[in-house]
């Protein structure tokens, strides 16, 4: 396959999308004989920097795919890590380019828009001649099992609840939901302390609460989520950004409470489950939630919103609606990519239907052994072998933890197993621990986890 003047060597292809091309194959054949030095970093909230030294290859020929691979890059550290300004070093002209695409009306100014309104501070590129160093602050949070705790876990299908007494789960609840659809931010409000309410009931009291939600959230506050994707802005301010806040002290008071990432409480789960530490945790449902624990046993306080970076670079990769960008995780590692494979498969679902409906459409038939489902199954498995390789270049890790609907039953095994399998023939010197919890923790053990965030003083 040649992409952008590149000859690229797939040997493992999805054969319900035989057209993917997985962008770590793509960079690596870029770098090969890449000389040109150049250096990206990113900066977010209190100095923190993420920076990169690598090669772009400067010549007329290869200009655009200087431009894509350095476009990627920046994608991906700002969703990785999370920032509001982009240095480089360099290369003046490649900072003028990125300045042409991440602005308003520009092809990634959702992105743009995004990272400003999250670190409220303008989204800025600059050029500069000494690149700014690396610099992180991991924290210490969660594993704390002492006391009588309700955790709490919002999805874009449905919200789980768990009350949780000295580290063991007495009582949990899934219930289906539909934030994502829903303009009142009182919906969502409600759903919420109906969840600690019931959680609550089989509890002699209530000493900590714990949140675990899809979206970004600095000081507990919701500073973005999908979950609240169609309430007004205004209302959002008024309502949102401190719904978790008001909904806990509203139901009890002062009690200690923690709001984090549901992708982190995932990379916790693996790290308090499997007694390991540096890992990443992927959760594939509604969207595609990750999180990461450090070597040491940290969350890092990164975005990890893997659901907006690049993993594939075929151009006519299937577009999000919501970020507008092709080839993002989100389209593999969710129910979208199960949705978006069941057509090449040969599986009609109704478009009437929820996507968490037609989900299950196709599960029910991996439960029958339907062929077509074990191929939309073995698919994502080629997906995430591949990207997973991209992925362990960013975080190094050594344990993946695989939770969500979509790794659920049979089709959950059948995607590990191919997986496992690619990883192997395709990238024999990466060496990474894949693993599962079982059935129950797969759906409603997060919940019991993010019990574990608050530290009762």
């Amino acid at each position: 396959m040649r992409y952008l003047g590149l000859e690229l060597k797939i040997r493992n292809k999805p054969e319900l999308d035989p057209d993917f091309l997985p962008l770590h194959v793509f960079n690596e054949a870029f770098l090969a004989d890449a000389r040109k030095p150049i250096g990206v970093a990113v900066e977010r909230s209190g100095g923190q920097m993420a920076a990169v030294e690598t090669f772009i290859h400067g010549t007329e020929a290869m200009r655009e795919a200087d431009r894509y691979y350095i476009e990627r890059l920046v994608k991906t550290l700002l969703w990785m890590k999370g920032g509001f300004r982009v240095y480089i070093r360099g290369d003046a002209d490649m900072a003028d380019y990125l300045r042409s695409v991440y602005c308003e009306g520009g092809r990634q100014s959702f992105d743009w828009d995004y990272m400003a309104n999250v670190f409220e501070h303008p989204f800025e590129i600059v050029t500069t001649d000494v690149l700014p160093a690396a610099k992180d602050e991991p924290k210490a949070i969660g594993g704390h099992l002492e006391g009588c705790r309700i955790g709490f876990d919002a999805g874009g299908s449905d919200r789980k609840v768990s009350a949780v007494i000295d580290g063991e789960p007495v009582y949990s609840e899934e219930v289906v939901w539909f934030p994502k659809t829903t303009a009142d931010p009182d919906y969502h409000y409600n759903g919420i302390v109906a969840a600690l309410k019931s959680a609550a009931e089989h509890l002699p009291r209530v000493d900590a609460v714990g949140v675990s939600s899809a979206g970004v959230y600095i000081n507990n506050r919701t500073m973005n989520a999908s979950l609240f994707l169609k309430v007004p802005p205004a209302l959002f301010e008024e309502k949102v950004k401190d719904i978790y806040i008001r909904a806990i002290t509203d139901t009890f008071g002062d009690v200690p409470y923690c709001v984090v990432n549901d992708g982190d409480v995932t990379a916790l789960a693996g790290s308090m489950s499997l007694g390991v530490n540096n890992v990443l945790g992927i959760a594939m449902g509604t969207s595609e939630a990750v999180g990461y624990v450090d070597p040491e046993g940290r969350i890092t306080g990164w975005l990890n919103e893997l659901a907006f970076v690049p993993v594939d670079a075929n151009p006519a990769a299937m577009r999000d609606e919501w970020s507008g960008d092709i080839g993002c995780g989100v389209k593999y590692f969710s129910q979208d990519g199960v949705i978006k494979l069941a057509a090449p498969a040969g599986i009609a679902l109704d478009e009437s239907l929820s996507p968490a409906e037609k989900l299950k459409v196709v599960q029910k038939l991996m439960e029958a052994d339907d062929p077509r489902a074990a191929a939309v199954y073995r698919s994502i498995g080629v997906y995430l072998a591949h990207s997973l390789a991209y992925y362990h270049d960013l975080y190094a890790f050594g344990t993946v933890l695989l939770l969500g609907r979509v790794m659920s039953g049979k089709g959950g095994d059948i995607l590990l197993e191919t997986c496992r399998a690619v990883l192997k023939d395709e990238y024999p010197a990466l060496s990474l621990e894949l693993a599962l919890p079982d059935e129950k923790f797969r759906r409603v053990g997060q919940s019991a986890v993010a019990a574990s965030l608050p530290e009762i003083k």
